[in-house]
């Protein structure tokens, strides 16, 4: 099944069942959003989001980068070179926009919820922002996927003891995790210390057990290095910080 959705590129991934918070000031974006606000209430604002493979997540929007002399670059592919398809990972995330709200200056501050994974097929670059086909994947299961979602939530709670340890902070064990394989595998990727290369991997991943086995080395590997460190940057483990775009 194919879908056609506005596109949001950011520098990070966005996962299925993970809010998605936008401070959104770029005209192009800003357009997406006031196109989304024609939508009924009653229906889904949908947009899809997709990491930026090569590019920027904000184009230039004065002289000065890099050359003090250059016109800025405007419109809905600026940033993303000759090629945009290019410029982005292949499999994305739908996202459900829930709150839509327009300030005073014009820019938005939206509360989203991934969804479902879509692979982009196509970009039409014509309009005011980005717009995609998209094909729909579906999550299958693979094999053992519920004994391994089980494994990896005790390496996960391992992993969390280590990190708060190293942080010198407390952990808290009231927080209950989900024990539905797909939901462990998507909540642990986004809530791991990894870079995007490594998320998008677990994302894009053929089946939920296979993403749930690159979990397990992963969380071995990093509780095992986090172990031989005094300490670590902070960061909180279930959510990001607000995208600037």
């Amino acid at each position: 099944m194919t879908v056609r959705l506005p596109l949001f590129p950011l520098n990070s991934v966005l996962f299925p069942g993970l809010v998605l918070p936008l401070n959104v000031f770029e005209e192009r974006y800003r357009a997406m959003m006031r196109q989304l606000l024609k939508t009924p209430e009653e229906d889904p604002r949908r947009f899809a989001v997709v990491a930026i493979r090569d590019g920027h997540e904000v184009a230039p929007s004065a002289p000065g980068m890099p050359d003090p002399t250059a016109l800025p670059e405007r419109g809905p592919a600026a940033g993303f070179g000759t090629d945009p398809v290019k410029a982005f990972h292949a499999v994305g995330c739908v996202a459900d926009a829930a709150t839509i709200r327009e300030r005073a200056d014009g820019t938005f501050e939206v509360l989203a919820t991934g969804t479902t994974r879509v692979r982009l097929t196509s970009l039409d670059t014509s309009g005011p922002f980005l717009t995609a086909e998209l094909e729909e994947l579906p999550e299958e299961p693979g094999d053992e996927a519920g004994a391994l979602a089980e494994g990896v939530l005790r390496a996960f709670r391992q992993y969390q003891k280590r990190l708060a340890g190293a942080r010198e902070r407390s952990l808290s064990t009231t927080t209950d995790l989900p024990d539905q394989p797909s939901v462990v595998s998507y909540l642990v990727a986004a809530a791991m210390m990894l870079d995007t290369p490594t998320k998008q991997r677990l994302l894009q991943a053929p089946d939920t057990a296979s993403r749930l086995r690159d979990e397990l080395k992963l969380l071995r590997a990093e509780t095992s290095i986090i172990r031989t460190l005094p300490s670590l940057p902070a960061s909180d483990l279930t959510r990001g910080p607000t995208s600037l775009n």
